[in-house]
């Protein structure tokens, strides 16, 4: 219901035969830049604000473009930067325009190499020049870089200073160009070094650039620029020569996804979109390993190769329950999962009355939950069938089966997501009054005063919705009760590995802890806490510990929930009594079995960075609110 922003989406296509052999088998020699639309398309879920691509064109002769890019901003963008690729076409002839080796020799964006992005800000910087690819550009071929990723950094300030203080200047303050400069840095070296040894074999020319090119061995310069990055990241990147490779950070926070065959090799942050673009099996789709790296010579020769070792494997649950799309087979069987273990406590807190309930979920992500909740309470309710026609304690009567067989589950759809609200209302009452119609209700859906209402979402995480539209358009069919029920855990903490939650204050787990540690007389908690937190702060991260948890400490899950209902309805007159049904991590481990990274529910950062982060905002946050 709240929607979260994500960094970001990738694709990358490498044609590993010439453009006459698609055109000749598939009758079009954009066969893959058709198919990186195909699959940015595909991914748009994950990036909204911006996207870009790049292709670089292996046959150019010295004077002629090799290196293409486009990049566009809003919702429009993928729509945007193909139709100006393929306005470089309009005024070529039918004939020109389907023979492969013109295009080749003469087309932008004929090439063999492709890379994609799709951009959601996680930074609050926006603008074109905040959009992927990054390009570094240089006289030398094979000097030229395009870089896109699925990222976030927590030590960007470290980095900055040491590629600064060995006289790099980067353009702009960010980790993309920093990221750039860095990999960039080092692509320089591996060129000159190449370029120094073949001269000294006594090379020169065009055929000391031909070697140069055809050896240069990415290895090294990745495994030299990723050293120090601390974060989550995907990284894609594409030389001027031909040269692609792309990299996996070693927790395996971000996710990555490849597939070859003697055609084509692709990568993309989602299974399924290359399952689509491709019609081919899941099992015939690899996961890129944490710390490892893919690499495509110019010649088009793949290898896999372990850049970093793998460190406590953390890949990132919240793709499970909300980010990825819910087509992955396997996904889409741990989404319901999740839906499936809430049955429970969701029985707990209606009293068990199956018969005056009526369960709905939030549009649109949480609906596989949603059918994983359903399937739990069909077993419940089987098993609650035949212990009734066991105590029967004879042959049943046709009415009495037919009264014991005809319980159900009441599914209905209840919310509707009705409109998008524009800002351009400024006005703070205006504003929340519309905010509170985002969502609408199907009237007549359950029995006034007399059914509870069971609506699930993928994740509660600031509340702001729950409180100006969920609660109130929910209540207006007045059901006895509404029982708010969430298929991931409490959100507790910020993420600092490419989700736009960052400020402790965001959190309504957190506000409703403080709250609890504030009525109690418990503001002793706090400070120890903030004290804790203030003398580590200028410890290397390595040595830092989170703190933020004592803060939650002295509560149960239950409590903290309870107190969110207080602060989610104080005094907005909803009339049916609320309550909140949250999945427990160990629900979450056993439905995601392969996805250990939970640090947004529990506080176990996978990273330094991400405790040195946490460390800083929950300063930030204490020392804003309080005078300790």
């Amino acid at each position: 219901m709240e929607q979260l922003k994500h960094e970001c989406g990738v694709v990358m296509i490498r044609l590993l035969k010439p453009l006459s052999y698609y055109q000749q088998k598939y009758g079009t020699w954009m066969y893959g830049l058709n198919k990186l639309y195909l699959m940015m398309e595909k991914q748009h879920n994950r990036g909204q604000e911006g996207a870009g691509l790049a292709c670089v064109k292996q046959k150019a002769l010295p004077g002629e473009e090799y290196m293409f890019r486009e990049r566009a901003l809003g919702t429009g963008a993928i729509t945007e930067i193909f139709a100006n690729v393929h306005s470089h076409f309009k005024d070529v002839s039918p004939e020109l325009l389907h023979d492969a080796d013109y295009a080749q020799r003469y087309l932008p964006f004929a090439g063999e190499a492709y890379i994609g992005h799709l951009r959601y800000s996680t930074t609050g910087k926006s603008g074109l020049s905040y959009v992927h690819p990054f390009l570094r550009r240089n006289n030398w071929r094979a000097k030229n870089l395009a870089l896109c990723g699925n990222f976030n950094l927590t030590n960007v300030d470290e980095v900055f200073e040491k590629i600064t203080s060995q006289g790099q200047h980067p353009r702009i303050y960010s980790d993309t160009y920093i990221m750039l400069e860095q990999v960039g840095h080092r692509l320089d070296r591996e060129v000159e070094r190449l370029f120094a040894q073949y001269k000294e074999q006594g090379l020169s020319g065009l055929e000391l650039t031909n070697a140069i090119e055809d050896n240069i061995d990415l290895t090294n310069v990745i495994r030299s620029s990723s050293k120090e990055w601390d974060g989550g990241y995907v990284i894609c990147g594409l030389t001027g020569s031909g040269e692609s490779f792309v990299i996996r950070d070693p927790w395996g926070i971000r996710p990555a996804f490849w597939y070859k065959d003697d055609e084509i090799f692709v990568l993309a942050s989602e299974r399924p979109v290359i399952q689509t673009a491709l019609n081919i099996h899941a099992e015939d789709i690899h996961e890129l390993k944490p710390g490892e790296a893919t690499l495509v010579n110019k010649k088009g020769e793949m290898r896999l190769v372990q850049i970093n070792e793998p460190k406590n494997e953390s890949q990132c649950t919240f793709e499970r329950i909300y980010f990825s799309r819910g087509s992955d087979k396997d996904i889409y069987k741990e989404r319901k999962e999740l839906g499936r273990r809430l049955v429970d406590p969701i029985l707990k807190a209606i009293d068990y009355d199956i018969e005056h309930t009526v369960i709905s979920y939030i549009p649109n992500t949480a609906e596989v939950a949603f059918y994983g909740m359903l399937d739990g309470f069909d077993n419940y309710l089987n098993h609650l069938k035949i212990k009734e026609i066991e105590a029967l304690g004879h042959i049943p009567t046709h009415d009495e089966l037919d009264k014991i067989l005809s319980m159900r589950i009441r599914s209905e759809k209840v919310a509707i997501k009705d409109i998008k609200l524009r800002t351009f209302i400024a006005e703070g009452n205006s504003r929340n009054d519309l905010a509170a119609h985002v969502y609408d209700i199907t009237y007549g859906s359950l029995e006034p005063y007399v059914d509870n209402l069971v609506i699930i979402d993928d994740s509660i995480v600031r509340g702001t919705t729950l409180k100006q539209s969920i609660i109130k358009i929910l209540d207006r069919l007045h059901p006895k009760k509404i029982v708010i029920v969430s298929s991931s855990p409490q959100v507790r903490y910020p993420d600092y590995y490419g989700i736009d939650m960052a400020r402790m204050n965001e959190f309504i787990a957190f506000k409703a802890a403080i709250a609890l540690l504030e009525e109690r007389g418990m503001r002793d908690v706090i400070e120890r806490a903030y004290n804790k937190s203030k003398a580590q702060e200028n410890l290397p991260k390595e040595k830092m510990v989170n703190y933020v948890k004592e803060i939650y400490a002295p509560f149960t899950d239950e409590e903290i929930s309870l107190k969110m209902v207080e602060l989610l309805t104080e005094g907005e007159g909803i009339q049916a009594k609320v309550e909140i049904v949250y999945q427990s991590l160990e629900g979450l481990h056993e439905a995601c079995p392969n996805h250990s990274g939970d640090w947004y529910f529990s506080g176990n950062y996978p990273t330094p960075g991400g405790v040195r982060q946490v460390n800083k905002a929950f300063i930030n946050y204490i020392e804003q609110v309080y005078q300790f």
